[in-house]
This record gives C-alpha cells, structure tokens and sequence, in this order.
C-alpha cells in the first residue's frame, strides 16, 4: 500500500442536490467534526475509578471562507430554510488536482452569511463567510 499523500492546492466546494452547478468555492473549512458527549456514572460504594458512558453526538455548525459564491443560488437557499421542508443534504467536496474528498451533512440549513469584506487600498481578495447547522456528518 503506497503512502499517503496530502492535499496541496487545495479547494472546498459546496453542493446542494438540484443545482448543476456549485454554490460555492472556500479557501478554509471549520467545524468538520463530530464528539461524543461523555457521561461520568460514579458506582456506590467503589472510589477506585469512574465509569465513562457515551452519550448523545454533538456536531458544531460548519463554518465556510473563501472568495467566490453564486450569490443568487445562496440567497434562494437562504431564504428558503424557514421550514423543515426546505432543509437538505448539501455536501462539502475537498478537491484538489487529483485527488478529492467529501462529506455530506442531514437537514443542512444556513444560519449566517457576511458578505465580501475588503479594505479600502488593501491588495487582499474580498472574503465571503457561510455559516451552516446541521443534524449529522457522514462521509460521502
């Protein structure tokens, strides 16, 4: 078996079930991560050690920087997530030139968007940040 190898030039892009195209290309990813709540139970009687118990998954909102939204197809979806209905499977691809990796997230809805920051005679790119719930990550 050949070693692994890393990303390099790497991008996250955005997908939503019905849409041809993207919604989105981030330069930085957050929040790709799952845990374990964990239970301490301390046993009458028995002071040598505490049982650790799993409990419920915790999964945080995903967090999505980078340069380039469709902003028309972000603002439907936006806007359209009031209801359960509404909610979808989106899936965050990490592509790079040869290689790609995704993840796909249940009754994902956006819960904050901050448009294009930019500084006035600064020579760095406009950013866009996309902030999405969900009920659970699985890979794809």
């Amino acid at each position: 078996m050949p070693p692994p190898t890393a990303f390099t030039n790497y991008y996250f892009q955005l997908e939503l079930p019905g849409l041809d195209q993207a919604i989105g290309t981030f330069s930085q990813c957050r929040g790709l991560e799952l845990r374990f709540d964990v239970y301490e139970y301390r046993e009458g009687g028995n002071n040598d050690f505490v049982h650790q118990l799993p409990g419920p998954v915790q999964y945080p909102n995903l967090v999505l920087t980078g340069m380039v939204t469709d902003q028309d197809a972000l603002f439907k979806w936006f806007w359209a997530t009031h209801t359960q209905a509404d909610r979808k499977e989106i899936t965050v691809t990490l592509k790079s030139r040869d290689k790609t990796r995704s993840w796909t997230f249940a009754d994902a809805f956006p819960v904050s968007w901050s448009g294009p920051q930019l500084e006035a005679g600064g020579t760095t790119l406009g950013t866009e940040t996309l902030e999405i719930a969900h009920s659970g990550l699985k890979l794809a």
